[in-house]
């Protein structure tokens, strides 16, 4: 295993719930931070000539369950290796009935019901960023095109209501999240969409839907074991898609969350 040099990294890939491995000849990468340890070790690698690191969210074995994944530990590691723009697979469940299980969506917002989680690096002093589109409106792009030639139909934009977990919606929960006009319900996307804004990283979320919640009828409820059927079902097309998504980001930053910590003075130095 190699120490982690700085600046080997310019895009990185958190794996979701059974999305375990990207890269192939990839080097495992250990990286210390200020947070604690990361999830897993990071394995950098190539794809189509873009330096990729990869970081499984929940660890290889999934021994990291939502509520104990160390957030700030696994955005500050891909910071310090150079990472700047995030791709973001994850499992979600569905709120509407035209998106059933296999379906990809590329989310453009999100709504924290989580309690209890460390939620930011700024811990002291005045510090606020601006999170009104919490997705990377290139990111999203580069996702939305990538499908167009990998062959896959991705429904572009949505709101993904993440909850605390471990355990799923109740119907009345569920039934008030659709009734609110969200899509997606999901476990791991927040606090990491916005400690990646407050790194001054664009970060992008991936979304396939596993189940369909348990407030879409009187009936059917929510089982982990076809959560994680259904995503190992489709793990190796989310594969693709994320590899041709990669290619297609763009080599300069032009977004807004280039320049999100503009005029921010922050408590700490960044890496």
């Amino acid at each position: 295993m190699t120490p982690a040099p700085d600046r080997v990294a310019e895009i990185a890939v958190i794996g979701g719930s059974g999305f375990y491995q990207l890269l192939e000849d990839a080097e495992e990468m250990a990286v210390t931070t200020p947070y604690g340890e990361p999830s897993e070790t990071v394995s950098v690698g190539t794809v189509a000539g873009r330096s990729v690191a990869f970081l499984p969210r929940h660890g290889r074995g999934h021994s990291l369950p939502p509520h104990r994944i160390n957030y700030r530990a696994n955005l500050w590691a891909l910071r310090s290796l150079g990472v700047r723009q995030v791709l973001a697979p994850c499992a979600v469940g569905s709120l509407l009935r035209d998106l059933g299980p296999g379906s990809i969506v590329v989310p453009d917002q999100l709504v924290d019901r989580t309690s209890g989680r460390v939620q930011t690096f700024y811990e002291e002093g005045a510090v606020h960023v601006s999170f009104a589109d919490p997705y990377c409106v290139d990111g999203r792009a580069a996702v939305v095109k990538a499908a167009a030639t990998t062959g896959d139909a991705v429904t572009d934009g949505g709101t993904m209501v993440v909850i605390e977990g471990p355990r799923f919606s109740t119907r009345a929960e569920s039934r008030w999240y659709t009734s609110a006009g969200w899509s997606l319900v999901n476990m791991t996307g927040h606090p990491e969409a916005v400690l990646a804004r407050e790194l001054g990283l664009c970060y992008t979320s991936v979304a396939l839907v596993t189940d369909f919640d348990a407030g879409i009828d009187a009936t059917e409820s929510v089982a982990q074991e076809e959560v994680f059927e259904v995503f190992a079902r489709h793990t190796e097309r989310l594969r693709k898609l994320v590899l041709e998504a990669v290619a297609g980001l763009p080599a300069q930053r032009r977004c807004a969350c280039a320049g999100a910590l503009a005029g921010v003075t922050l408590p700490f130095d960044l890496p």
